[in-house]
C-alpha cells in the first residue's frame, strides 16, 4: 500500500512490541512448549460454559449498561464484603471493564495530566508506564529489593515530590510471583494520608494464593480504599483470559471520573459473559479453591524441575515461577530466552522487560497454568539444558 511520507509519530514512539506477543510468537514459529505468556492450557468450566450460551440464546447480546450489567457488580460487592470486609456500592463504585489492562489505561488516562508523576514498583506489568506517559506524565521507578522481592518504602518516599499524583502497586507480583504483606499496606496508608496521592492496587491474581499466605487487598485498610482503584480479572479467576472481563472498585467521587472516561474507551463489555460470571462469582466455591489448585501446579512443576541446574524460590503467588539460570549461561536474559526457544523448544519471558533499563537478573519467567502434560515436556526439556 502507498502512504503519504509525512510525519507521524504516535505519543509512543519509542515502544516496542509487548514481549508476550513477542515470546508467543516466536513458541509457535518454532512449536515449542509454551510457558511464556500467561495463559492456562486447559479448558474453563463447563457450567460456565453454559451459562454464557443459555444468556445468549436468552437474548443477551446487546449493549450492558455502561457501569456493567448490575447482577455481576452485586455479586462483586459481597464477594469483597465476604473476602475483605469492605463495602462498596454496586451502583456507585464498582465498574465492569474490558479487561484489566483497559481499567489501568483508563484509570490511569483520568488522572494524569502533563507533568504529573507516578511511582511505578520494578519489575513492572509493561503497561503502567506507557500508559502515564502517553497521557503526559513521567515515571519515577522503584526497584523491589533481592532476594525477597520485597518494597523498599525509604525509596519510595524519596521519589515523591509535590507533582506525585500516583502511585502503582501489584500483589500478587507479576512477574516475581511475590506478594505485600499486611505491613506494607499500613506503611502506605500511613505515609499517603493527608496527601492528594491515588493508588492503584492491581490485584487481578488475588484468589492465587500458596502456602497458607493471605491477599491483603488495598480494599481492607479504611483509609488507604478512600484514594484507591482496586483492580481485578475474570479472566485469571475462571482461566478464560480470552474473555477480557475486569472490574474496578473505588469510592463514588474516584468512580465517577473514573467512568468518564470509561465510557468513551469501551463503554461496556461483553453482555452475555457478564451475565455469565455473575453466576459463577455468586457461589463462593467457584474460586475459593484456586490457591489450592495452583498451588498443586507449582509444586508439581518445581518437584520436577529439581534436577535441573536452575534455581527457583516458590512463588508466593501468581501462575509464574522465576527461576535463576545463572548457573547455565552469562548471556542476557532476553538472548537465553531466544535460544531456550530456538534450540531447546520451550519458551519463557525474560524478565528484564519488566524494568525500563532492562536490568538483567539471570532469571525467566515461567507460567506454570498448565496441564500436567505440559510441564512434565517443560521439565524434561529444562532438566537437559
Amino acid at each position: 500500500m502507498k502512504f503519504f511520507e509525512g510525519h507521524f509519530d504516535s505519543k509512543l514512539p519509542g515502544a516496542k512490541t509487548s514481549v508476550f506477543a513477542v515470546m508467543t510468537k516466536l513458541a509457535n514459529d518454532y512449536k515449542a512448549v509454551n510457558l511464556s505468556q500467561g495463559f492456562p492450557d486447559f479448558p474453563i468450566d463447563k457450567g460456565l460454559i453454559e451459562r454464557v450460551n443459555y444468556y445468549m440464546e436468552q437474548g443477551f447480546n446487546q449493549y450492558a449498561p455502561m457501569p456493567g450489567v448490575p447482577e455481576l457488580r452485586k455479586a462483586i460487592a459481597k464477594m469483597f464484603k465476604k473476602n475483605h470486609g469492605a463495602e462498596y456500592d454496586f451502583e456507585k463504585e464498582i465498574t465492569i471493564t474490558a479487561g484489566a489492562t483497559q481499567a489501568l489505561y483508563t484509570a490511569i488516562s483520568a488522572f494524569i495530566n502533563d507533568e504529573d508523576e507516578a511511582i511505578i514498583i520494578e519489575p513492572a506489568y509493561d503497561s503502567y508506564a506507557p500508559a502515564v506517559i502517553a497521557n503526559g506524565g513521567t515515571v519515577k521507578y522503584v526497584s523491589l529489593k533481592s532476594p525477597d522481592f520485597s518494597i523498599n518504602w525509604d525509596e519510595v518516599k524519596r521519589n515523591v515530590t509535590s507533582r506525585t499524583r500516583l502511585i502503582i502497586l501489584n500483589t500478587p507480583h507479576n512477574p516475581t510471583g511475590s506478594i505485600l504483606k499486611k505491613e506494607d499496606l499500613e506503611h502506605l496508608e500511613r505515609f499517603t494520608r493527608g496527601r492528594d496521592i491515588l493508588v492503584i492496587s492491581d490485584e487481578v491474581y488475588e484468589h492465587l494464593i500458596y502456602d497458607k499466605e493471605t491477599h491483603h487487598s488495598a480494599s481492607r485498610f479504611n483509609d488507604l480504599a478512600l484514594r484507591t482503584l482496586v483492580i481485578g480479572s475474570f479472566g485469571k479467576t475462571f482461566h478464560a483470559t480470552g474473555w477480557k472481563t475486569g472490574f474496578v472498585l473505588a469510592p463514588e467521587n474516584i468512580t465517577s471520573e473514573f467512568r468518564k472516561f470509561h465510557q468513551f474507551v469501551v463503554f461496556a463489555s461483553n453482555t452475555p459473559i457478564q451475565h455469565a460470571i455473575a453466576d459463577f462469582v455468586a457461589d463462593p466455591k467457584n474460586y475459593t479453591g484456586l490457591g489450592k489448585f495452583y498451588q498443586q501446579k507449582r509444586d508439581y512443576f518445581l518437584k520436577a524441575i529439581k534436577k535441573s541446574r536452575f534455581k527457583a524460590v516458590p512463588a508466593k503467588g501468581t501462575y509464574f515461577q522465576l527461576l535463576d539460570y545463572s548457573n547455565i549461561s552469562d548471556e542476557s536474559e532476553y538472548d537465553f530466552a531466544v535460544k531456550l526457544v530456538k534450540q531447546y523448544g520451550i519458551a519463557a519471558i525474560p524478565v528484564s522487560p519488566f524494568y525500563h533499563n532492562s536490568q538483567n537478573n539471570k532469571v525467566l519467567r515461567f507460567c506454570f497454568a498448565k496441564q500436567e502434560s505440559t510441564l512434565d515436556k517443560a521439565a524434561e526439556i529444562l532438566c537437559r539444558i
